[in-house]
């Protein structure tokens, strides 16, 4: 049995979709109010827990468990209750890994890229203390994941028990379907689809840096089903344990992102630039680009889908749902 945390989530669901009919799963995650649950709709679960579960479930069905996929997680870069966030992202994560460790499964966890702040050192996928000790996260989301990598380096170092394989993803910036529910946290491209179809202009946020243009600042975005094949190529084989970035290695700016979603709903691109809100201002990532040689090195897919391929396949999925 598989276990995937955040599995009605965004990335978590893709993860699910994915793997139906390969072994059984089991998801931890919880609904709420909105439709978060029609990410599973189409899904054939053998286990649904709340997160809250998770130690018991464990306890319980810990010798049925193959693998661990811990991709949930408090991934608000607004949050500001940072004891949520130390509970759900650091000490579930590091009850998650003791675990495997000590059963020898196999464990694969979300990082972030935004462990790497405002990218000035680099987007390095280094493990080791020296490097992770120079990051400056720009908020307590990004930190929380960058305590974690760095948790995980200290147990490593140390020559501690660790799971027999691991790997600490390092996502850039994730798109697609399934990411309806996430409101304000949701991608620009779901977030537009509806009033692009029906005619709005699209607002992106002006520069207040005099090096990049309007518009011009710049993202390396990461079709959904890319993460996933990623995981997937991870589950069925040997490599490395050590931390990987996620991305394509290829920065696109908002303008090309905005084409990109006017294409996909076949019109001519009409783009309004907007103030950046004052909470933003000096924590805005001005320019990410994944480092992707680690991930090829291994042998794993390396995300190649572009802007105007992952935009329209999204695009589709949504339309499809809003039928």
């Amino acid at each position: 049995m598989i276990l995937i945390t955040g599995g009605a989530g965004f990335i978590g669901a893709n993860v699910v979709a994915a793997l139906q009919g390969r072994r059984p799963i089991a998801v931890a995650d919880r609904f709420g109010t909105d439709d978060k649950w029609k990410n599973l709709r189409h899904a054939g679960l053998d286990m649904l827990i709340f997160p809250e579960e998770i130690e018991s479930f464990l306890a319980e069905n810990g010798n049925s468990v193959s693998s661990v996929i811990h991709m949930g997680a408090i991934s608000a870069t607004t949050e500001r209750d940072v004891d949520l966030i130390v509970r759900s992202n650091i000490r579930l994560s590091r009850m998650l890994w003791d675990f495997c460790a000590r059963r020898g499964v196999p464990f694969i966890y979300a990082s972030s890229a935004a462990t790497y702040g405002d990218g000035n050192l680099g987007f390095e996928d280094r493990s080791d203390d020296a490097y992770l000790s120079t990051l400056r996260p720009l908020n307590a989301y990004g930190w929380s994941k960058l305590a974690f990598d760095h948790m995980v380096s200290d147990i490593v170092h140390r020559g501690e028990p660790a799971p027999p394989r691991w790997a600490g993803l390092k996502f850039f910036n994730v798109y697609g379907p399934r990411e309806q529910h996430k409101g304000p946290m949701r991608s620009v491209m779901t977030a537009n689809f509806e009033q692009l179809r029906d005619g709005a202009s699209l607002k992106l946020f002006r520069s207040d840096r005099p090096d990049y243009a309007d518009g011009g600042q710049m993202r390396d975005f990461i079709y959904v089903e890319d993460c996933v094949a990623v995981i997937a190529w991870m589950l069925d084989h040997d490599f490395p344990s050590d931390l990987y970035n996620v991305g394509t290695g290829h920065g696109g700016t908002w303008v090309e992102a905005g084409e990109a979603m006017f294409a996909a709903v076949g019109r001519q691109s009409a783009i309004e630039f907007i103030d950046m809100p004052p909470s933003l201002v000096g924590r805005y990532q001005y320019f990410t680009q994944a480092r992707m040689e680690k991930l090829a090195a291994i042998g794993a897919p390396v995300p190649a889908t572009s802007l105007h391929d992952g935009v329209a396949a999204t695009y589709a999925y949504l339309a499809a749902e809003s039928e």
